[in-house]
């Protein structure tokens, strides 16, 4: 688990990179703004996510949906739920129907997360409830660590 999020955050923090106004990998939400948080902590021990098509606990049962490219420019959530997924999925083909086609390596990524180290760039706070792991910074809000570096 510690190689696949050391992966995900090394590709978390290049995607940051490439859209720091529309993306963070803060953890604290204080510092985040309007800023989409690409959660790392998903690659961690005892992790769960939603599959794809998946049914959420919402008040309307919205559906873990995959989407196109450029279906996502105008996708809205509420849109895709238990009533309307299955027709949308019997409309079109499954935008992941390759997804295993093609094997994959995370040692780019691996070599992403060396690179940031090199640079000072060390890991970041695994979840609040997860024991405390080497090498990981505090675990404070920034707000209110009083002996935080500014």
């Amino acid at each position: 688990f510690v190689a696949v999020r050391r992966a995900g955050i090394a590709l978390a923090r290049e995607v940051e990179r490439r859209a720091p106004d529309a993306v963070t990998t803060s953890w604290w939400k204080e510092e985040r703004g309007k800023r989409i948080f690409i959660d790392f902590n998903q690659n961690a021990r005892d992790r769960t996510f939603a599959s794809a098509y998946s049914v959420r606990r919402t008040p309307i049962a919205t559906v873990s949906t995959p989407l196109t490219w450029d279906e996502l420019a105008t996708a809205n959530p509420d849109d895709y739920t238990i009533a309307t997924v299955p027709d949308l999925v019997a409309g079109r083909d499954d935008p992941w129907a390759e997804i295993d086609s093609v094997n994959q390596s995370i040692a780019p990524l691996l070599a992403m997360a060396e690179a940031d180290d090199e640079r000072g760039l060390g890991d970041l706070p695994y979840p609040p409830n997860y024991p405390k792991m080497p090498g990981e910074p505090k675990r404070v809000q920034p707000s209110k660590d009083t002996d935080r570096k500014k």
